[in-house]
C-alpha cells in the first residue's frame, strides 16, 4: 500500500463539480492506480463513462442470496458455461461494472468477454433497487448485454430485460419468487428462487 495517500475505508462523495467537466478516466488507468497502491482494499466502485462511482454497500440478505444462487447456479451449468460471481465486466475502454453474477461460455476470460457475448447479467439490489433497474439497465442495454435481471432481495421479485437496444431493453417483465426463471441464452440454469429460498 503506498502511505502516502491511504484513502478512508468510508470515502464521502462529492457533487461539487456538478455541471463542470471531469476528468474522464480510462480502465488501463484505474488498473494502473489500483496496482500501484491507491486505493483501500475495501473500496467498492465502478467505473462509468469514466466516472468512479462509488457502489452501494452490501446486506447480509444480498449475500446470502447472492452466494446460495451463485451456487445453484454452478451447479446447474454444463461444462461450456461458466458462473462468475463479482467479475470485473469491461464494457468499454472507460468502462465496467461488477455485477453479482455473470454467466458467460466457458472459452473466454470474463475480463476479456465483449457485453453482446455475455449470456446473463444479474444483480441482487437490496439498497441500490431504483439504481439497478433504471442506470444500469440503460448501461447494459446500449452495451448489447442480451439478457439483464434484477432480483429484489427484500421480496424476491425478479425484473428480467431482453433484446437490448440503444434505447434501452425491448423487453422488461417482472416475476414473482415462485416463477420458474429461464436464461434465454442458458436455459439449463432455470430457477425458481421461491424454492431455493424457502424458508
Amino acid at each position: 500500500m503506498n502511505e502516502a495517500f491511504v484513502p478512508a475505508p468510508n470515502r464521502p462523495t462529492t457533487r461539487a463539480a456538478e455541471g463542470l467537466p471531469r476528468w474522464r478516466w480510462t480502465t488501463a488507468e484505474i488498473e494502473r492506480i489500483a496496482a500501484a497502491g491507491y486505493f483501500h482494499e475495501h473500496d467498492r466502485f465502478e467505473l462509468l463513462g469514466g466516472e468512479i462511482v462509488p457502489m452501494s454497500p452490501k446486506g447480509r440478505r444480498h449475500e446470502v442470496i447472492r452466494e446460495q444462487l451463485a451456487f445453484r447456479l454452478t451447479k446447474l451449468a454444463p461444462d461450456n458455461l461458466f458462473v462468475a460471481q463479482e467479475p470485473q465486466f469491461n464494457l468499454s475502454g472507460d468502462t465496467y461494472t461488477v455485477p453479482d453474477i455473470l454467466v458467460r461460455t466457458a472459452g473466454v476470460s470474463t475480463y476479456d468477454l465483449r457485453a453482446s457475448d455475455a449470456l446473463l447479467v444479474l444483480e441482487i439490489a437490496d439498497t441500490s433497487l431504483a439504481y439497478d433497474l433504471n442506470t444500469k439497465a440503460a448501461l447494459f442495454a446500449a452495451h448489447g448485454v442480451p439478457e439483464y435481471w434484477v432480483i429484489n432481495a427484500a421480496t424476491l421479485m425478479t425484473t428480467v430485460h431482453r433484446r437490448p437496444s440503444q434505447d434501452g431493453y425491448a423487453f422488461r417483465h417482472e416475476f414473482g419468487s415462485d416463477a420458474r426463471l429461464v436464461p434465454e441464452f442458458a436455459p439449463e440454469l432455470a430457477v425458481t428462487l421461491g424454492t431455493l429460498f424457502a424458508d
